[in-house]
């Protein structure tokens, strides 16, 4: 198999069974975006606790690279520290500019090719522009 064709089948698989999709009842941090190129919209909400993203969901609607970016990204940074997550989001920005970068969380690296499309680089950063919305919102 082609990384290539694995690379499309962990977007897929995350676009078709988006893993913390939903929202949260009771308190947490809420970051409404949209992508208004392409129409894409997410509502990232974090359980921030001590320092650390206790819990991360999200809503949306949009494209394939758009959810399952949102879909791995809220998967990656449970239990990081605010710090460890913009270090990640900074990663996948370095990524989307063809740096090479290697993640724990692994399927991450299945957006890797993205970068070979400047127009859908926006929806793969959607959510990770999100999380540094809410990072900012929650130190303050």
């Amino acid at each position: 198999m082609q990384l290539d064709d694995l690379y499309r089948r962990v977007i897929m698989d995350h676009y078709k069974n988006p893993r913390n999709r939903g929202s949260f009842e009771g308190e947490s941090v809420s970051i409404d975006l949209n992508n208004p190129t392409c129409g894409d919209k997410i509502q990232l909400q974090m359980q921030i606790e001590e320092g650390k993203v206790k819990a991360a969901k999200f809503l949306g609607d949009g494209c394939s690279i758009s959810l399952s970016s949102a879909s791995m990204m809220t998967d990656a940074v449970k239990g990081k520290t605010l710090e460890e997550a913009l270090q990640m989001a900074d990663n996948f920005s370095g990524m989307m500019k063809g740096e090479p970068v290697e993640f724990e969380y692994e399927d991450l690296e299945a957006l890797s090719g993205v970068n070979k499309f400047p127009a859908r680089i926006k929806c793969a950063t959607l959510a990770w522009n999100a999380l540094r919305k809410g990072i900012e919102q929650a130190k303050h």
